[in-house]
């Protein structure tokens, strides 16, 4: 299997913390932006594109935080992929911060696959 790299993203985003984070932590809320559909059962997740199911577990959750999941795929590595909600402490800006892993020759899929998915969830957010 291929080595994986880390990476970060960061996005602005013009909603509260505490609205943000029922979209990032419900499945009702993933639903809306992340994924066409998603369930869970407790601490699996089930997330649909087009028909393909992927399933991953919860790993953690702060919350009004974060929450971290990795794909059952990814159960016996270091991999995950974690979606933090951010503020600053002066400005009180809000910023979405993903860390998320991907083989060298698929990092600028994956950073599109997030840069495509945070803007919809700013266009179900009305933060555009």
């Amino acid at each position: 299997m291929e080595e994986k790299v880390k990476y970060e993203l960061e996005f602005p985003i013009h909603a509260s913390p505490q609205l943000l984070y029922q979209y990032i932590s419900t499945p009702s809320g993933l639903s809306e932006w992340f994924a066409d559909n998603v369930n869970s059962r407790g601490e699996l997740y089930k997330f649909i594109w087009d028909g393909t199911e992927e399933h991953a577990k919860l790993v953690t959750k702060k919350s009004g935080e974060r929450i971290k999941f990795k794909w059952s795929a990814d159960d016996d590595s270091p991999y995950f992929f974690e979606i933090r909600i951010q503020v600053d402490e002066i400005t009180k800006d809000v910023s979405i911060m993903i860390t998320d892993f991907s083989e060298e020759d698929e990092m600028d899929e994956a950073k599109m696959f997030w840069e495509n998915q945070i803007s919809d969830l700013k266009q179900v957010l009305g933060s555009v």
